[in-house]
């Protein structure tokens, strides 16, 4: 299965729009990344640790795009754009967001 951020691919001709497909992944924070990652907030760098979930969140919703897609009988999914944001669950923690979302298509 193809997918791009592209609406159009080299080469192909999109023979039918099977419609918006999406995904989403939602991870809950660790204590111990917290803590990490507010060090990192005092001291300066990179939070390798966040970086680290939201590359494999993102992986994991261009996965979950594809099955999806797949549903449907498409060959492709084009235009697709990734999203990041979080949730707050009341003053008690925040839950990371990652969607993805595209058009499946099916090339001629």
């Amino acid at each position: 299965m193809l997918v791009t951020t592209t609406d159009t691919i080299q080469n192909q001709s999109i023979e039918a729009y099977l419609g918006v497909v999406t995904a989403e992944v939602v991870y809950g924070t660790n204590a111990l990344r917290d803590l990490f990652a507010g060090i990192r907030d005092v001291i300066g760098g990179r939070t390798g640790s966040y970086e680290k979930v939201f590359e494999q969140g993102q992986q994991k919703a261009i996965a979950e795009l594809k099955e999806r897609a797949q549903r449907l009988n498409a060959d492709a999914v084009v235009g697709i754009e990734i999203d990041t944001g979080t949730i707050n669950i009341d003053n008690k923690g925040v839950l990371l967001l990652i969607t993805a979302t595209g058009t499946a298509v099916k090339l001629g």
